[in-house]
């Protein structure tokens, strides 16, 4: 990291996944290899061409929230952020420091990667078929106004959009600086981080609550990526059907959750005698101006990307310990990101570990980046790689050391988390054992 820029540490981390409510749940999860995946049950899938997701099961917001009666019309990105979001800030021991008015709050933003959480589907469906004229085959607009205004809900349409979730953060616990939020695709939350990041180390704010939310389980989601021909169709098997790197992979899975962190200046992380998980030390963000679903067959993007953290990180290849890769079980983004990896590492890529935890909870879209930073984090800590889960058919395009199948002992002092979305939008990160 280059002179001048102020160090940035984690001093809390929360999570709520299709692998468990809580970091240490869910880490442990991915250890033992276990799968969130299975058929959906928000809404009948039975007629689409994928049945199954990785959905957040059993969640209950009155776990961290006594009165989640403000709570009720969210979205459910936006209870999951809740959720993640006290877990963070409870476990950065800063929950009581707001209420008490010993921190500055104009000083402690909100960084955001959150898609949306909810969609009023049926009302939709419902009014749009009362309005359509068989005869014409159009919609009578007059008609559908008058429905739509009768059982549309005002505060349903506004979980619509995407700055929602961070206003709802902000108000509820009362941090009133910087407030963003970006939706990069699956970049998202790692470029949230990674902006946090910067809001830090050039002095716009001490502390931000970053991360991201994100659902898109619902009939338009699904529709959507089953045009994109870019889910697996595997309703044989939705547990082994996420494979990434494996010759036989077909897409990935739609999966929901949410992961949040407490990013802090090193000093007043200190001054507060704050626990310090890690130091986020890396960030570089590209675009392959390519073409929306696929990356770079070259890898550019992806290449430019990596070597920009590492750059940013101020380290060599051979510094990085362990590789959490985007690896989202697509016949082109597996072997792209291969390539890249091999591109900047040269000679040593294939010593350094690589997994993919989308094997086991699916690809949570925007919020995908923020919960593998969080797995990388407890990677180091507690000396454990997760495997890439369903890795059973060499691909000779992919030929890296992805941990296949079973968790592995190691000590590792620098990780790289690799994001790279659709239309292009690669960001990685890198995060560092804290070393005083």
């Amino acid at each position: 990291m280059s002179s001048g820029k102020r160090r940035v540490v984690i001093t809390g981390m929360g999570a709520v996944t299709p692998l468990g409510h809580s970091v240490d749940t869910m880490f442990q999860a991915q250890l033992e290899g276990r799968s969130g995946v299975g058929p959906i049950s928000r809404f009948d899938a039975r007629t689409f061409p994928t049945t199954f997701a990785a959905e957040v099961k059993s969640f209950n917001l009155g776990v961290w929230f006594k009165d989640t009666g403000p709570w009720r019309n969210c979205g459910v990105n936006s209870q999951f952020a809740a959720g993640a979001a006290h877990q963070a800030l409870e476990s950065s021991g800063l929950v009581g420091l707001i209420s008490s008015g010993k921190v500055r709050t104009d000083r402690f933003g909100i960084y955001l990667g959150s898609g949306e959480g909810i969609q009023d589907f049926n009302n939709l469906m419902w009014e749009t078929a009362q309005a359509y004229d068989p005869s014409s085959r159009s919609l009578n607009y007059p008609v559908f106004c008058r429905g739509a205004r009768e059982s549309f809900h005002a505060e349903a349409e506004e979980e619509q959009e995407l700055h929602s979730t961070a206003y709802h953060l902000a108000s509820h616990f009362g941090l009133e600086g910087p407030n963003y939020n970006c939706l990069t695709a699956c970049a998202a939350s790692a470029q949230a981080l990674g902006e946090a990041l910067d809001l830090i180390r050039y002095g716009d704010a001490d502390m931000v609550l970053a991360g991201g939310a994100h659902s898109m389980i619902h009939p338009f989601g699904v529709t959507g990526f089953n045009l994109l021909t870019a889910l697996s169709t595997n309703n044989a098997n939705p547990q082994g059907a996420s494979r990434p790197f494996d010759r036989e992979r077909d897409g990935f899975v739609l999966a929901e959750g949410a992961g949040m962190l407490v990013l802090e200046e090193l000093e007043h992380a200190r001054s507060r005698g704050a626990k310090i998980h890690a130091e986020l030390t890396g960030y570089f963000s590209t675009a392959d101006a390519f073409r929306v679903t696929d990356s770079h067959p070259e890898g550019r993007g992806a290449i430019a990307c990596i070597a920009g953290a590492l750059q940013d990180a101020g380290l060599n290849p051979q510094d990085i310990g362990y590789i959490n890769a985007h690896g989202t079980s697509t016949q082109v983004n597996d072997r792209v990101e291969s390539l890249a990896i091999k591109h900047v590492f040269g000679e040593n890529a294939k010593m350094v570990p690589c997994s993919s935890i989308k094997s086991m909870m699916g690809h949570l879209i925007a919020a995908a980046g923020a919960v593998e930073l969080i797995t990388c984090v407890e990677a180091m800590r507690l000396g454990v790689l997760p495997p890439t889960m369903n890795y059973e058919n060499p691909d000779p395009e992919c030929d890296l050391d992805y941990v296949p199948n079973q968790a592995r002992n190691a000590t590792v002092d620098h990780c790289l988390s690799n994001s790279f979305g659709f239309g292009g939008q690669n960001t990685s990160l890198v995060v560092s054992r804290f070393a005083g």
